[in-house]
């Protein structure tokens, strides 16, 4: 249990020993973690980790069982939160028959932006996403004539038009093409420059590893782990080594990975491996080891592990079947 403490805070999100069950599925556990305001956040999991619950109970969709949410210092339950709030839902919705600028000005309405201020807004995303240009307004198209990217940016726009101090996304870089998914990026980079506090749930590890300045991994409802992006790889060690090869003698290399006095785990992605040393292992001894068995090596490096291996730790295998079910 935290200590008591003012709520005049630094943090944007602040929640405490929250607990939130279904029938005999507890979805969420005693989860506490703090997001500090002005920084880009991580809820990392696998799908039904209670991922998805805890940002329902942020949002006062649902109330925890127990425990305490704050947003800016005030309780989520507190009406005048929601309209510093931007919510990307995982599952989307739009209007399909609806003109895209008609569905943007309804949502622009219902956090109060309404007008002349709506359309200039509008305009301003609808260029700022490529979905206007001087060759096509898209704006003028109904929502079931645009690609899902498209339809994504859109739901996208309708998130950020109140200008909202948090940004909650649920899995915002599902389904995307890597144009789209750089798109939201940027302006994930550009929101944070700006002084705005994003939050965001995904299972992609390569996205929450180049955005997030801190993280937490959630599993079976319990957190596993929290805290800077760099703190976390720096706690977990620095025994990985990231290899690359090419041409021939690859095959070669699976059987030396197997030896488990040298290699504790391997991370094979056909020609670049991302390596734990097994305790004790001397890392020019595996070189050698590959060297010999003909393989070409592009790169033998020392590495902090990456958030994916991290992932696979502290979750594993295990954890990552069983979060396929279950609510979110």
């Amino acid at each position: 249990m935290l200590p008591p403490r003012s709520y005049m805070t630094e943090y944007a999100i602040d929640i405490v020993n929250v607990t939130k069950r279904y029938a005999d599925h507890t979805a969420v556990r005693d989860l506490t973690l703090r997001v500090p305001k002005g920084s880009v956040y991580g809820l990392l999991g696998p799908n039904g980790a209670g991922k998805t619950t805890t940002i329902r109970m942020i949002l006062n969709i649902i109330a925890p069982d127990s425990g305490k949410i704050h947003i800016f210092g005030r309780p989520s339950n507190d009406p005048k939160i929601t309209e510093r709030l931007g919510y990307l839902p995982e599952e989307r919705g739009l209007y399909r028959k609806m003109q895209v600028r008609r569905v943007l000005k309804f949502l622009a309405e219902l956090k109060g932006v309404r007008g002349k201020d709506a359309d200039r807004r509008i305009d301003e995303w609808l260029v700022r996403l490529s979905l206007k240009t001087p060759e096509k307004d898209w704006g003028l198209s109904k929502i079931d004539e645009l690609s899902r990217g498209m339809q994504q940016k859109v739901q996208f726009i309708g998130t950020l038009l109140h200008d909202p101090d948090l940004v909650i996304l649920d899995e915002p870089f599902s389904g995307l093409d890597p144009i789209n998914s750089q798109a939201l990026k940027d302006t994930v980079v550009e929101l944070k420059k700006r002084g705005k506090t994003v939050i965001f749930s995904t299972h992609l590890m390569d996205n929450a590893e180049r955005l997030c300045d801190s993280v937490c991994i959630i599993a079976r409802g319990e957190k596993v782990l929290d805290g800077t992006v760099t703190s976390v790889k720096e706690e977990h060690g620095q025994r990985n080594i990231a290899l690359a090869l090419e041409g021939d003698g690859i095959s070669g290399v699976a059987a030396i990975l197997r030896d488990h006095s040298l290699v504790k785990r391997a991370d094979d992605s056909n020609r670049f491996f991302e390596i734990e040393m097994a305790p004790g292992a001397d890392p020019q001894a595996l070189l050698r080891r590959i060297v010999e068995s003909g393989a070409a090596v592009q790169r033998f490096e020392m590495i902090q592990p990456s958030l994916h291996q991290i992932f696979l730790q502290k979750v594993g295998a295990t954890g990552v079947e069983e979060g396929m079910t279950g609510h979110g």
